[in-house]
């Protein structure tokens, strides 16, 4: 009996543990194993997105604030695919100049119009940021309870293997719960990093989109400015 027990326990391996479980609990487990997968790739990609984008917003900061004219910046940013803060200073840039190409008298309006122009390209922005966040939060949260389904069904199995078998010898017992318990632990790894990955991600996200809100709120005063001077000169000039 001893024996049994050691070449039973020598066969309690992952990859066995996989091919002896279940059709529901091996979906389960595919299921979890692809969540890990994509969990990783979504990890990877805004590691890498999220370092180029705060580059950029470093590199526009320090040509926004070179002295260079707003006018020379424009047009050596209007041709090309702007992201962040570039891509708010080319939406507004772009509406001032269509406002006074079309002869704008309202300082009031032409500020209004700017303004929704660059709340829209932050919000668009914002949500760039934030795109795939959503898949790590449901990863997170839902893999614990989907690797815990599948343990649920593997100890039922198991259970009615015991009984159509009437021994309760831990050899025979064993690899049946060790099977059920291996989805709840695919289950944790899915999730642990899912989780981690969420709260990291979506911390930086709101410092990036932070920045980006605390240069629309300059560059609208700056603009507000150069209003005044342009259509209103004698209030500027008090």
């Amino acid at each position: 009996m001893e024996q049994v027990g050691l070449a039973a326990a020598s066969e309690v391996t992952l990859w066995s543990l996989f091919m002896q479980a279940g059709f529901v609990v091996k979906i389960v487990m595919l299921g979890l194993i692809g969540a890990s997968i994509w969990t990783w790739a979504i990890v990877a990609d805004k590691w890498i997105s999220f370092g180029k984008f705060g580059r950029q917003l470093d590199q526009f900061e320090q040509i926004f604030w070179s002295g260079q004219s707003l006018e020379e910046l424009y047009r050596t940013l209007s041709d090309r695919k702007s992201t962040g803060m570039s891509a708010i200073f080319v939406s507004a840039m772009r509406e001032w100049k269509k406002s006074f190409e079309r002869g704008a008298k309202s300082p009031i309006g032409l500020q209004m119009r700017i303004d929704k122009a660059m709340d829209v390209t932050l919000a668009r922005e914002a949500d760039a940021l934030e795109s795939k966040l959503g898949s790590l939060a449901s990863i997170g949260s839902a893999a614990p309870f989907i690797g815990l389904f599948g343990t649920v069904v593997g100890i039922m199995t198991s259970f009615q293997a015991i009984a159509g078998s009437k021994s309760t010898n831990l050899a025979v017992v064993a690899p049946g719960i060790a099977e059920a318990l291996l989805a709840t632990a695919i289950g944790l790894l899915a999730a642990i990093p899912a989780v981690i990955a969420y709260n990291k991600f979506s911390a930086d996200a709101g410092k990036l989109s932070a920045r980006m809100e605390g240069f629309t709120d300059e560059f609208s005063g700056i603009l507000s400015r150069q209003i005044d001077e342009r259509l209103n000169p004698r209030a500027a000039a008090e």
